[in-house]
């Protein structure tokens, strides 16, 4: 395959901001945010709290500050935090949930991500003054280790009512919130409905360079203040990222199912290729994670092999391979991924 772009499935995190966001940037109004002056964060922060239904939103940095200011905001130092063990907050985040909120987790291991009420119930520390307590529930949608699964929203809801009853809070890592909804066919303020607090990417599928959003009450969005100033994240004159932002939040969700569609058409013709195992029927989202044990190559051999045809991409451990569509690659790419792993394969 001749291939000169360089296709990258790495991460939906590589999008480029679009022409209207960059212009968007280079006209933004913008004042000190740490004052709580800046115009077009503040617009930005309260459509975001108006499309999720909640009180009060606050535009963070990104997707690891706003989960683990969320975390210090809900918990207290010494607590367990139950979540799938896959979670995003505790093997991609650097330890931070220990290093700034002094808590662990406690993991639950969940088919395609998902985790029941009935498995977390099992899970919650008894009321033993030797035994770390129970601090806060956390669920992520999509799954991002687990291949982009979406979490059933009848499923949430039952964790979130049990929580509540026992007066725990629970967290949503909602980086992809609106990949799950559009998979769904439901509005991101559904999803979210039940959550005590919802962390969301602007920055992955969305197409916007830099920011997350963590929305909640007024009271909660109040302390997270402290705790992001806290973590670095006074941005000072941000209004020229959060105009990008904007765009991102109201212009780029209605996108999404082409990613998802890219995705099942990468999904159904790996699933022809010799030597590679996918179950295209778990393909709802964005990502895809497929098998290459049957090629004879681990998948830093098989990556190598695909940079070689300009075609980047990285492995989830030694076995599995993860794909992300995004706005950058096209139908057209994809075929051309498809032909270089069916090179590599041969």
């Amino acid at each position: 395959m001749t291939n000169t772009k360089k296709i990258d499935l790495r991460s939906d995190t590589v999008t480029q901001p679009t022409p209207e966001m960059r212009r968007a940037m280079a006209e933004a109004e913008v004042a000190d945010d740490v004052y709580g002056e800046d115009p077009t964060v503040n617009r930005l922060q309260e459509r975001a709290a108006q499309i999720f239904q909640k009180e009060s939103a606050i535009f963070v940095p990104t997707g690891t500050m706003g989960n683990q200011v969320a975390i210090r905001c809900h918990t207290q130092h010494g607590q367990e935090i139950i979540c799938e063990e896959r979670a995003h907050f505790i093997n991609l985040e650097s330890a931070t949930v220990a290093a700034f909120s002094g808590c662990q987790p406690r993991t639950v291991y969940g088919e395609d991500g998902v985790i029941t009420w009935a498995q977390i119930k099992k899970k919650i520390a008894p009321p033993a003054y030797y035994r770390a307590q129970t601090g806060l529930i956390e669920l992520e949608n999509t799954g991002s280790l687990a291949g982009g699964t979406i979490f059933p929203l009848e499923v949430s809801d039952e964790i979130c009512d049990g929580a509540h009853e026992l007066g725990l809070p629970v967290h949503l890592d909602g980086a992809r919130i609106f990949n799950a909804a559009t998979a769904m066919k439901k509005t991101v303020a559904e999803l979210a409905h039940k959550f005590d607090s919802v962390m969301f990417c602007l920055s992955k599928g969305l197409c916007a360079p830099v920011g997350s959003m963590l929305v909640g009450s007024k009271a909660f969005i109040d302390q997270a203040r402290v705790f992001r100033k806290a973590m670095g994240g006074g941005m000072r004159q941000s209004g020229v990222l959060a105009a990008a932002g904007l765009i991102a939040l109201e212009k780029m969700p209605p996108r999404l199912k082409e990613d998802h569609d890219n995705a099942k058409l990468l999904a159904e013709g790996l699933a022809e290729i010799r030597g590679i195992k996918i179950d295209v029927k778990k393909v709802k989202t964005n990502i895809l994670v497929f098998s290459v044990v049957g090629t004879g190559m681990d998948t830093a051999e098989f990556s190598r092999r695909l940079a070689a045809k300009n075609v980047l991409a990285a492995g989830t451990d030694q076995e599995q391979m993860r794909f992300v569509t995004h706005h950058d690659v096209s139908r057209e790419d994809c075929g051309k991924v498809l032909e270089a792993v069916r090179e590599i394969c041969s």
